[in-house]
């Protein structure tokens, strides 16, 4: 009974947030985003944290800024936002876009999870907006822990040639990234199964994705190393 009540309410709460993401031109339409926003999207517990990190000269991380953020980080010379949430509706999205056409910021977006490995391709398609984009800029999640860490760990790698020890300092307890989460811990295993395959021979993080990477197999080796039932 509880589980099916939890599912309910989960499954309204998605829905109301894909009904937040057409509109904030309407005076009511945009009280309701901004509601929406603040307290499901949690942004009232980011105006002071941000969670905002330098991790390599114009490359920075954090968490999902809100419009006054944006146009702070305008202001720091900031060129291009990335956002790790995906080009989806939803409040968050709306001001962030808003906010970042107002002050000449591009917008990127890319689509990451903080605890399932996904196909190859949306990896790689990050890889290669990290090599397109105008710096210095800013990369995103909602609140800057597990996909800002991996994405800050794969540009590290790809883009800086940082060892992996060096690059999986991104998921750190530092940024609110906890390894030991059974669920966001398999970020970290996918870069330790990436050092694993390439500690005999040079292989670049791209091509490792293009070739090596099976994320079914990796998946299943994770669960195994922590006692969990297969899926």
């Amino acid at each position: 009974m509880t589980d099916s009540v939890f599912k309910r309410l989960k499954k309204a709460r998605k829905d109301w947030t894909r009904s937040l993401g057409e509109d904030i031109e309407t005076p009511s339409g945009r009280r309701l985003a901004w509601v929406h926003f603040n307290l499901i999207d949690h942004a009232y517990l980011r105006h002071l944290w941000t969670n905002r990190y330098e991790i390599a000269p114009g490359v920075f991380r954090s968490n999902q800024p809100g419009p006054a953020r944006v146009r702070a980080e305008a202001r720091r010379g900031i060129r291009t936002i990335i956002s790790l949430r995906g080009n989806t509706g939803g409040s968050f999205r709306l001001f962030e876009m808003e906010a970042a056409e107002e002050v000449g910021i591009q917008m990127e977006f890319a689509r990451l999870s903080a605890s399932n490995l996904l196909p190859a391709e949306e990896y790689i398609a990050l890889l290669d907006l990290f090599k397109s984009v105008e710096r210095p800029m800013l990369m995103h999640c909602k609140s800057g822990a597990d996909r800002a860490g991996l994405a800050s760990a794969m540009y590290l790698i790809a883009e800086e040639g940082a060892p992996f020890d060096e690059a999986a300092r991104q998921l750190h307890w530092k940024y609110m990234h906890r390894r030991s989460s059974k669920r966001k811990g398999i970020l970290y295993f996918m870069l330790q199964r990436y050092a694993a395959d390439t500690a005999n021979g040079a292989m670049s993080l791209r091509d490792w994705f293009a070739t090596r990477y099976d994320p079914e197999a990796i998946t299943a080796d994770y669960r195994r190393s922590r006692g969990m039932k297969p899926k």
